[in-house]
């Protein structure tokens, strides 16, 4: 019997289309619904749930999609006890040519070998020098951000975590080197939406190609020096972990990893801190706590043992998460043919499955659409009436590794951030949304800080 893995490779690139007994429906001839799951893909999938029901399939991207929602069907898809699902089949269509290997571009056994070893990347001690670090690299950049005048959050929230990123990640110092880092990972990030797949001189998949191989070089060319270093950035930890038999990456898969977790972590954490400012100034009440639960701590750096006395932060973390998780859809594509709840989803049919839907579910949360950190608190514990209904992380084998991560590197923003600044909006301002692939503000979310009051 064949096993998950020489399955999945048999399978080609192009999803299944034998999807018509689904309930649903194709759209709009040629686009399908493309433009809707672009422009409101929240309000889409309200739609087609409010026609369909919790199964149901649509047209959009070129491609048939049968969707799943809920926390049993994030629990069917995610968990995959039976190996059912594919991840690298769904995420290769839009990121093999520039991430490839990355985690979520490896599956079953492959995957799990991988994962092993990079968790060394994540254990407690090295994220306690990630702390200091971080907090450091922040305590530094912030006093140079505009006050009292209206800023783009986003752009400079933007920028300064890929300046804090190149010096964690991969250890490189501020200045033109890191700069061209940066403009060859924002090239890569960006061709992975583009429309036109050929690669023009000047065109977005042909910038973004050239980024891919810059930063191939310039990490290839590094990878012997933090071989035989012993610094504390993720490159050199990377370069030295092992499996639990003793397993290293080759030099090319250090290679892969490493520019896939500059863009996992970059992308996801600018959308987190950008979500998590724009709540808390629309709600300073909550900003005020924040900072008075920061002054409490009252250390110009943190370190990482303080990270434990931020509980209000972590009520406002997972509840901004639940209402803006980074990757609103989850696609994975079925190996073979399976069933859920008295549907036949065929072999190579591309499968989603939608955190952001199950977040505003009100069989499970009070009220989900108002801003309710509180919600978490033991006391109420909303969160605790399905192991999959809060899942801004995915769950199962490909749940994210750096989720500690994001949450670390939040909160000492957050501690420097708002023990320097309040931060506020017009009166009556609504931050407008792009949710796919990333939910991060149409806008750029302006805003004006000013000196936070000492007390």
């Amino acid at each position: 019997m064949a096993t998950a893995a020489e399955i999945t490779a048999t399978l080609p690139k192009k999803p299944s289309n034998k999807v018509s007994h689904i309930p649903g429906d194709n759209g709009p001839p040629i686009v399908g619904y493309t433009f809707h799951f672009l422009k409101d893909f929240h309000g889409l999938v309200n739609k087609m749930a409010a026609r369909y029901g919790n199964v149901f399939r649509y047209r959009a991207i070129m491609q048939d999609v049968i969707t799943l929602l809920g926390p049993d069907a994030n629990e069917f898809v995610l968990k995959d006890a039976d190996h059912n699902f594919s991840s690298k089949l769904a995420w290769d269509v839009v990121l093999e040519e520039l991430f490839p290997n990355g985690l979520m571009l490896r599956d079953f056994d492959n995957h799990k070998l991988h994962r092993k070893i990079l968790q060394g990347a994540f254990k407690k001690n090295v994220m306690e020098g990630y702390v200091e670090r971080m907090s450091q690299l922040f305590d530094v950049a912030l006093p140079h951000w505009k006050t009292d005048q209206e800023i783009h959050f986003f752009d400079n929230i933007k920028k300064l975590l890929l300046d804090s990123g190149a010096q964690l990640f991969l250890g490189v110092k501020m200045g033109r080197e890191a700069e061209k880092v940066n403009e060859a990972f924002i090239a890569a990030v960006d061709a992975s939406l583009a429309v036109v797949r050929i690669p023009i001189p000047g065109n977005t998949w042909w910038k973004g190609l050239r980024g891919r191989r810059y930063l191939e070089k310039f990490i290839g060319n590094l990878v012997a020096q933090k071989r035989a270093s012993n610094g504390n950035d993720f490159f050199t930890q990377i370069c030295h972990a092992k499996g639990d038999d003793g397993e290293v990456l080759n030099d090319r898969e250090v290679i892969d990893h490493m520019i896939f977790l500059l863009f996992a972590a970059h992308d996801t954490t600018t959308s987190t801190l950008t979500s998590i400012v724009y709540r808390l100034a629309k709600h300073p009440e909550w900003q005020q706590k924040l900072r008075d639960e920061f002054n409490s701590i009252g250390v110009e750096h943190l370190n990482y043992d303080d990270l434990e006395k931020m509980e209000q932060t972590s009520l406002v973390f997972r509840e901004v998460l639940r209402m803006h998780p980074p990757l609103p859809t989850i696609p994975r594509r079925a190996i073979r043919d399976i069933e859920f709840n008295g549907y036949k989803i065929p072999k190579n049919a591309a499968v989603g499955v939608v955190p952001l839907h199950t977040h505003y579910m009100p069989e499970y949360w009070t009220n989900p659409y108002k801003f309710d950190p509180e919600r978490f608190t033991p006391e109420r514990a909303e969160h605790k009436k399905h192991f999959y209904q809060w899942v801004p992380f995915g769950g199962g084998h490909h749940k994210c590794l750096g989720l500690n991560f994001a949450e670390i590197q939040s909160k000492v923003f957050l501690y420097h951030f708002l023990r320097r600044f309040e931060v506020s909006v017009k009166p009556g301002y609504e931050m407008p949304f792009q949710i796919v692939p990333l939910a991060v503000p149409k806008d750029g979310f302006p805003c004006t800080l000013k000196a936070a009051q000492k007390h």
